[in-house]
């Protein structure tokens, strides 16, 4: 099953805690605070892979989540790393994170870190001071960033067939290509794109098989809209035409109508290079039809071919080759989906607005020490409120009209208030 759009949600690894130990050794006074850091938690990654041509995998598995980092130990040990995760993708698959355009992996192998493991938490080894030479304190680790993801495959190919539906493209593609499309006398009979290695003389390119358009696909009609992305990377479009007449239609009303539905679509569409090629020209009355056509195309070079019977077709992959070696008229990869330069905003360390009475505060450096923490210790406690206090955080509470007693909610805890 060809599945070109997947949502999945992603949980990197939380880090390790940090460990609260102290040398205990005979004949060794004085032997002080000797626990270690936690593990950093693994990331996510995303990496094309050249054997994947769909998300289908990932359509059945919405929820990722990589390792958590180890806890750290006595003697000052460190904490195992945990394994980051890397999920593999086509090639051609843009990325989305929280809603904006993140990555694009185009090459194969081509890799982007999505979201990063927590750092792991210290151990009581770190916080010995000349003034505290045995703390009893040590921080949990750092929760693993979170993102919900979406994916979209646009396929990578060097040449892309569009026309009406029963137009010819996928027995065109079959008797040029090793694919073996479905191929029938009805409408709609490509369901999904198809693709195809071509070798002619030696030289070795991609064509895929779009299925038909129809008049209103940029609107959502036919199967149009939900595979003309996949056109969009291609250097050469094929625009076949039926030159038979096949259901009443006229040829050239079929070419205005393409034309007309790659415009609506996308602007930059009708800048690549185009090779009109008319087919079944082996069927009867076809040579009213393309006297007909001429008239109409006076100044544009076409091909005439029976992707049935095989006629032209060596004049046709002769013309692919030679457009695929001239410069492309628009970069439109370029043009389209350039991924955004990161910008970074200064933000305070928090936040605060009151929610159904209570005051609640937000902000990534006050959220992130309020999960490290771990509350059991009283000397943690104690640092926690001093760092509040450093902050100003109760400063703020009094000017928003906190007062003894009421509730104060940091992340998913909630306090008492008391100055």
């Amino acid at each position: 099953m060809f599945i070109d759009k997947a949502n999945i949600f992603l949980t990197a690894g939380r880090g390790g805690d940090g460990c609260i130990s102290f040398r205990r050794e005979k004949y060794v006074p004085l032997g002080g605070p000797n626990g270690g850091n936690g593990g950093k938690g693994g990331d996510i990654y995303f990496e094309a892979d050249p054997h994947k041509t769909t998300l289908l995998d990932l359509s059945y598995r919405p929820k990722f989540k990589a390792e958590d980092g180890y806890k750290g130990q006595p003697s000052d040990k460190y904490g195992r790393y945990g394994k980051d995760l890397i999920i593999k993708v086509p090639a051609g698959t843009l990325i989305f994170k929280n809603g904006e355009l993140f990555a694009d992996l185009k090459s194969t192998g081509e890799k982007v870190l999505a979201v990063k493991g927590g750092r792991g938490g210290r151990g009581n080894a770190s916080f010995k001071t000349t003034k505290n030479t045995a703390p009893r304190i040590a921080e949990k680790g750092e929760p693993g960033e979170t993102a919900e993801i979406n994916l979209e495959l646009r396929l990578i190919a060097d040449i892309g067939f569009v026309g009406f539906p029963n137009a010819g493209k996928s027995t065109l593609l079959s008797h040029i290509s090793a694919a073996k499309p479905k191929i029938a006398d009805y409408p709609f009979t490509t369901l999904a794109p198809n693709l195809g290695v071509v070798n002619y003389k030696g030289r070795h390119f991609v064509a895929a098989d779009i299925p038909g358009i129809i008049e209103g696909a940029h609107e959502g009609k036919g199967l149009g809209l939900e595979f003309l992305r996949h056109i969009r990377r291609t250097k050469v479009l094929i625009h076949l035409i039926d030159v038979s007449g096949f259901d009443g239609h006229d040829p050239y009303e079929n070419y205005k109508t393409i034309n007309n539905e790659l415009k609506k679509y996308s602007k930059y569409l009708t800048k690549k290079h185009i090779l009109i090629v008319l087919n079944k020209i082996d069927l009867q009355d076809c040579q009213q039809h393309i006297k007909k056509f001429k008239k109409h195309l006076k100044t544009k070079k076409f091909i005439m071919i029976s992707a049935a019977t095989g006629e032209g077709i060596e004049n046709l992959l002769s013309e692919i080759v030679k457009m695929l070696d001239k410069p492309s008229q628009s970069n439109i990869e370029e043009e389209i989906e350039i991924v955004p330069v990161k910008k970074y905003i200064y933000e305070p360390d928090f936040k605060i607005h009151k929610e159904d009475g209570v005051f609640v505060v937000t902000g990534k450096k006050v959220e992130t020490l309020t999960e490290m923490t771990k509350f059991s210790e009283d000397e943690a406690l104690r640092r926690y409120q001093n760092i509040l206090k450093k902050m100003s955080l109760e400063d703020e509470l009094e000017k928003m009209g906190c007062k003894h007693g009421d509730l104060v909610r940091i992340g998913g805890l909630e306090f008492v208030f008391e100055k």
